[in-house]
């Protein structure tokens, strides 16, 4: 049974830094592409950023510079670095799986993933 749980949200202000981690577990984690999107109320879930099992990354032009996606295999946990957050940053974050190997703009898509966590709510105020 695939797990992910997500952790590390909070209220911040504007230019702090947050750091989000997602614990995985049910799969060959280091062979999977991992991925974070973010949904913000009234909106639709939108692509963060992904990374490969060769660490290999992609990342959306709104967060390019700021946030940095890793991996950590033998700990089977995925990172968001979140650094000079802005308030339209403020959404819903979730943590994404998918067993394969991770494919160009396909798994920047919501449907490319198999596996979802339940998310972590990040709030900046200006």
């Amino acid at each position: 049974q695939v797990q992910l749980v997500e952790s590390g949200g909070g209220s911040v202000q504007s230019g702090a830094s947050l750091r989000l981690s997602c614990a995985a577990s049910g799969y060959t984690y280091s062979t999977a592409c991992m991925a974070w999107f973010r949904q913000a109320p009234g909106k639709e879930r939108e692509f963060v950023s992904y990374i490969s099992s060769t660490g290999a990354t992609r990342t959306a032009d709104s967060v390019k510079g700021r946030f940095t996606i890793s991996r950590d295999n033998a700990k089977h946990t995925l990172y968001l670095q979140m650094n000079s957050l802005k308030p339209e940053d403020t959404a819903m974050y979730y943590c994404a799986a998918d067993p394969g190997l991770c494919t160009g703009d396909y798994h920047s898509l919501v449907g490319a993933f198999d596996y979802w966590g339940q998310g972590t709510q990040v709030t900046v105020s200006s």
